[in-house]
């Protein structure tokens, strides 16, 4: 799958970026108060909710943060409303984007997400008209030092669908009903998983020269600085040239 190598990168820039920014426990909260409002406050019957609480532990959230965030979900806890939405836009040069909130207004983040998009030269699309372009799927990144062949078997075995490797990078990507059962499996026999996360696997990711990508790059970053937004995912397969320029600046 073309583009697979360049998922890690642009996720720890941003990664990085939000924890630069104080944005890292608050984007992670929102994530445990979805999960737990949807599947219940127990993380051992509720996949998500473990998902989402291993990253709040890998991030250094404090105890107190995650158990607030879960008890918010389960209503134990007064607080703003929250509701997960996504939204559909093109980027410019037709680059489709998918935008995933996690918000207490609605209307506030509609219309920051219209100002960025129509601020970098794209325009909001119906629903339906880009979502079609990806493919939900289970990721997970492996990061350090580890036998290619013995995790390739490993993944495999498990139910991975896809594995690729980038030096010290390993990505695999699978369908969401083995999600569980391959991540589960790599911990068991003693990986450490730098990521594990559901994502938006673009089917036919489209590559743009330097200037193309790095103009989609800037309306992608003006997306991921809003308040409201947790992810944004995207079709635009990034070349060396443009990755290089994108972690340089």
């Amino acid at each position: 799958m073309s583009g697979h190598s360049k998922w890690s990168t642009i996720k720890h820039k941003k990664a990085a970026a939000d924890k630069k920014r104080g944005k890292i426990f608050t984007r992670l909260a929102k994530d445990i108060t979805i999960a737990a409002r949807e599947g219940g406050g127990d993380p051992t019957f509720n996949g998500a909710l473990a998902l989402a609480v291993d990253k709040a532990k890998a991030a250094n959230m404090p105890k107190d943060n995650i158990e607030r965030a879960i008890k918010r979900g389960t209503g134990e806890l007064e607080g703003g409303q929250l509701e997960s939405m996504m939204y559909e836009a093109y980027g410019p040069h037709g680059v489709g984007i998918l935008i995933e909130t996690v918000t207490d207004n609605r209307n506030r983040a509609i219309a920051d997400i219209r100002h960025a998009i129509n601020k970098s030269g794209g325009n909001m699309a119906e629903a339906g008209s880009v979502s079609w372009q990806f493919t939900r799927k289970g990721y997970i990144a492996i990061e350090g030092q580890f036998d290619q062949d013995e995790l390739f078997m490993a993944a495999a075995e498990a139910g991975a669908e896809d594995i690729q490797f980038d030096g010290d990078m390993a990505e695999i990507y699978i369908d969401l009903e083995q999600f569980q059962e391959v991540r589960n499996h790599l911990q068991a026999s003693g990986y450490q998983l730098a990521e594990a996360n559901m994502v938006y696997d673009p089917n036919n990711p489209l590559e743009l020269n330097l200037n193309e990508s790095m103009q989609v790059m800037r309306c992608i970053e003006a997306l991921e600085d809003l308040d409201d937004v947790q992810n944004v995912y995207s079709s635009l397969d990034m070349s060396d040239e443009a990755l290089a320029a994108m972690e340089a600046a």
